[in-house]
C-alpha cells in the first residue's frame, strides 16, 4: 500500500470485530460529511460536507470481507431544462469485496488471481477499509446525468429565454424566412416613395410661391 489508512476517517471502517471466521455478519449504520467532489462535475452533486447516510453489512468470506450497503444523502444542482436551482435525494446500492492481503496466517502475500490486475481489487489493510472509492462510484451512477426540476419542464423560450412553465401561451409571431428578404425590400421601396412624395410636395410649394 502506498499509503496508510487513517482510522479516524469516517470513512475507514475497522474489520477486528468481524474476524475472519466465514459468515461472521456485523451491521453498521454511520453518518459522515460528504468528501469533495462528490457527484458530476458542473452537473449535480451532494455538497461538501453535507450528511451522507450509510447503512452497511458486512459479512467475512474466505477471501475477505464482502461490504453491501446503502448510502442516502441530498444532492444538489441546476435543472438542463430550465436552469433554475434542484434538489435530488439519492439513494446508492453497493457491493464490494476487500481482498485479504496475505494468503495465510504466516503473512505471505498472496498470489494475483489468474487475469485478474491487482489495480482492479482492493485490499484490507491492517484489518481496515476506506469506503470512499466505492461509495464515490455508486453515488456518481445513481446520479441523474441531465437533471430536471420535474418532468414536464417546459423550459425556456429559445428566442426570449422566458421560463415557458410560468407563461404558458407564450408565443413568438413565425415569420418564414424566404419572405423576410421580400419583406425588408418592400419596406425600403415604400422609405423610398414616401420621401420622393415628400420632395414633389416641396416642388410645388415653390411653383405656387413664385
Amino acid at each position: 500500500m502506498s499509503t496508510r489508512l487513517d482510522h479516524r476517517n469516517p470513512l475507514v471502517f475497522d474489520t477486528h470485530e468481524l474476524g475472519r471466521r466465514p459468515g461472521a455478519l456485523q451491521r453498521l449504520s454511520r453518518t459522515v460529511d460528504a468528501p469533495k467532489d462528490f457527484g458530476i462535475a458542473d452537473v449535480i452533486g451532494v455538497p461538501q460536507g453535507a450528511p451522507v447516510e450509510l447503512d452497511l453489512r458486512l459479512e467475512s468470506v474466505m477471501e475477505g470481507v464482502l461490504v453491501t450497503g446503502t448510502a442516502r444523502a441530498s444532492a444538489e444542482g441546476e435543472c438542463v431544462r430550465c436552469l433554475e436551482p434542484l434538489r435530488h435525494e439519492v439513494a446508492a446500492d453497493f457491493q464490494e469485496l476487500f481482498t485479504y492481503p496475505d494468503a495465510d496466517d504466516r503473512g505471505r502475500t498472496a498470489e494475483p488471481v489468474d487475469g485478474e490486475e491487482d489495480e482492479d481489487r482492493l485490499f484490507l489493510e491492517d484489518g481496515m477499509f476506506d469506503l470512499e472509492p466505492v461509495l464515490r462510484d455508486a453515488v456518481v451512477l445513481a446520479l441523474p446525468m441531465q437533471p430536471v426540476c420535474r418532468e414536464t419542464c417546459a423550459g425556456l423560450c429559445p428566442d426570449c429565454g422566458i421560463r415557458l412553465d410560468e407563461n404558458p401561451d407564450h408565443h413568438h409571431d413565425a415569420v418564414d424566412i424566404r419572405w423576410a428578404a421580400l419583406q425588408g425590400l418592400a419596406e425600403t421601396i415604400q422609405d423610398g416613395e414616401k420621401d420622393n412624395m415628400g420632395g414633389a410636395e416641396v416642388g410645388v410649394d415653390e411653383k405656387q410661391e413664385k
